[in-house]
């Protein structure tokens, strides 16, 4: 949830760069929570780690440092909070420090025995300012390393972290800084993301690569129950015994500072629906040998192995669960074989039949996603092969899984998830062809077929970008007051239905529900007045012709009680124009294609609405990019 980074630089000199890093990273990290921000700076003669820290947006924290300046440090540590344990504050934002001010430390995730810990601490006189799980944490790590003074003689704050993490439960990525040891910053992870920036004389820390991309593309991975002290010219990572890791796998950025930035737009959101072509053709570089077969070169799991499949489960949750849906229809149309959707967060509870032959497809933007990481462990443990699909380097996802596709669709900021689920989609679908191809389920031809459809998809969404925008927006306008929303679909509109639907809830606040089209006469018609918006997904003539027909249906039935329709069509479609009372066109394109751009204008729309009724809309409120507790 929360954004955490950290800077350990040349402790000779004290600078301002510690702070530039810190609110620099905290910038890029703010999409993971923006309910209070705050930094913590130590250098050689402090008696105290000096912190500063205000509740809202990050600007509040920047407006107080202009107003008042911190000092000029070696090391430092900043956070941006999504609150979880206590409300958003001033007294609850991160850094907490120790009872004696000289240890500051900042937090994502959740320590579950807190509770205990904390009435523990009391019990010995320890007194607390806030309502945070994390301030129990600070204390507590204030204890240990007086304690390891009074044995030793001088402060370790590595081996205090490594203590105290061996006494937390829950989930859990904390840095931490000592004014005693003004020359490292110290971290450790149990099940919540931490990643290393390698630089020349400095290093940085971050609960992703966003943190400190700016400065390096160099990054370590630092894997889970492990802590890591690093110096300006030193990276040291252990486990939480103390055991040394030796050679810890390190990787290279493949993006740069400037694509997690607006270059221009309005939002980041609108900026990356815009990237919904790049993020489709990117996912599609480098999967083909020469002969245009299909070759996923990072998938570690053997050819044997995907003959023999069976079985595919897709755990993911929201967006991505949704372009799993869409991946379901095509997967067993291509493959022949059963294909089950799960949301990762019901997954293991429900006693899931898992077999060596059952192929475990975990889906996550972030690849933190900390029930899908649940889930995937769970399936692991019975037996199962997991293969994640996933857009963030490094991310404990793929790094836990058999295998992974990467979506490599750069980086997304904005909270309500876009250029992400496109992508999502394109590597399911690769997926579901590669497994084709390896088990003969179709012809040769008939794979290199439905390849060119999909590497024509970039250029067919470009269209709708190009042409629809304007229609778009006089339908927000003439829809902004509108109290509900009803998205129906059927086939692969269907899922479609769902994520337009689930758009409209994140940024706009509007009541929506997504349903099966076929479901309208089982329920939702009730719902259905004068003047209710109705969208509708509708299939193409060509192929599905029964569908189409069932549809138009629909909307004949909906139009007769007064609604007012909203119909995603393709290009020229008479019906549609007939009962319609506006139509977002998309191109001519295969069935199992047209959710890559049906989604598309349905971004679009949520976006509008939301920012005609003045909301943030990279920034909704009480949601955070990045779901790390369960």
């Amino acid at each position: 949830m929360c954004g955490i980074v950290g800077y350990a630089g040349n402790i000779e000199t004290a600078c301002g760069k510690p702070l530039e890093v810190c609110l620099q990273g905290l910038e890029r990290l703010e999409y993971r929570g923006y309910d209070s921000a705050g930094v913590a700076l130590t250098a050689p003669g402090m008696d105290k780690v000096v912190v500063r820290k205000k509740a809202g947006r990050l600007k509040n924290l920047v407006e107080d440092i202009e107003r008042k300046p911190m000092p000029l440090a070696t090391v430092g540590i900043g956070h941006t909070r999504w609150a979880t344990n206590g409300e958003p504050s001033d007294v609850n934002a991160h850094p907490h420090t120790s009872m004696d001010g000289k240890v500051a430390i900042i937090h994502n995730g959740i320590i579950e025995n807190a509770s205990q810990l904390r009435l523990d601490l009391q019990a010995e006189g320890y007194r607390f300012a806030s309502a945070t799980d994390t301030e129990v944490a600070a204390k507590l790590l204030g204890k240990i390393v007086d304690k390891i003074i009074a044995d030793e003689g001088k402060p370790d704050l590595f081996k205090a972290v490594r203590r105290m993490a061996r006494m937390l439960e829950g989930a859990f990525t904390i840095l931490a800084t000592d004014c005693r040891q003004p020359d490292i910053v110290v971290g450790a992870r149990h099940d919540s993301p931490l990643v290393v920036g390698l630089g020349e004389g400095e290093n940085f820390l971050g609960s992703d690569v966003a943190a400190f991309v700016a400065y390096t593309k160099r990054a370590m991975e630092v894997d889970q129950d492990q802590a890591v002290c690093v110096s300006a010219d030193k990276v040291i990572v252990a486990d939480f015994n103390g055991n040394v890791v030796e050679n810890p796998k390190t990787y290279t950025v493949d993006w740069d500072a400037s694509a997690a930035e607006k270059g221009g737009w309005d939002s980041f959101m609108d900026k990356e629906i815009h990237e919904d072509p790049a993020a489709v053709q990117r996912t599609l570089l480098g999967r083909f040998d020469t002969n245009g077969d299909i070759t996923l070169d990072e998938v570690r799991i053997d050819e044997h192995d995907f003959k023999s499949i069976d079985k595919i489960i897709v755990v993911a949750c929201g967006t991505a669960s949704y372009a799993g849906q869409v991946a379901k229809y095509a997967i067993e149309h291509w493959v022949r074989i059963p294909v089950e959707i799960e949301l990762a967060h019901e997954f293991r509870y429900r006693d899931p039949i898992l077999t060596p032959r059952t192929l475990v497809v975990a889906i996550s933007q972030s690849g933190e996603t900390m029930d899908t990481l649940m889930a995937l462990r769970h399936a692991r443990e019975q037996g199962s092969k997991v293969l994640a699909i996933c857009n963030t380097q490094g991310a404990s996802i793929p790094r836990e899984s058999d295998a992974v596709l990467y979506t490599h669709a750069g980086p997304e900021v904005a909270v309500a998830s876009t250029k992400a689920f496109v992508a999502q989609i394109t590597a399911a679908y690769l997926l579901g062809l590669y497994l084709a191809q390896v088990k003969g389920a179709m012809f040769r031809d008939e794979i290199h077929q439905m390849l060119d459809s999909l590497k024509d998809m970039p250029r067919k969404i470009q269209w709708v970008l190009d042409t629809q925008p304007k229609t778009i927006q006089a339908a927000a306008e003439r829809m902004v007051n509108a109290n509900s929303f009803l998205f129906l679909g059927r086939h692969v509109g269907y899922p479609v239905a769902l994520e337009g639907a689930l758009k409209l809830k994140e940024i706009a606040y509007t009541f929506t529900e997504g349903f099966a089209a076929g479901e309208l006469k089982h329920g939702p018609i009730a719902l259905v007045d004068e003047g209710e918006p109705v969208v509708f997904i509708v299939p193409p003539q060509r192929g599905r012709n029964v569908l189409h027909a069932k549809v138009i249906s629909g909307i004949e039935e909906v139009k007769a009680r007064g609604a007012y329709i909203i119909a995603v069509a393709e290009q020229g479609d008479p019906d549609v124009e007939r009962y319609a009372d506006v139509v977002f066109w998309r191109p001519a394109c295969p069935t199992l294609m047209s959710p890559l751009v049906d989604v598309v204008p349905l971004q679009l729309f949520a976006m509008d609405m939301a920012k005609l009724k003045g909301y943030d809309v990279d920034k909704p409120r009480n949601l955070a990019k990045s779901v790390t507790v369960e």
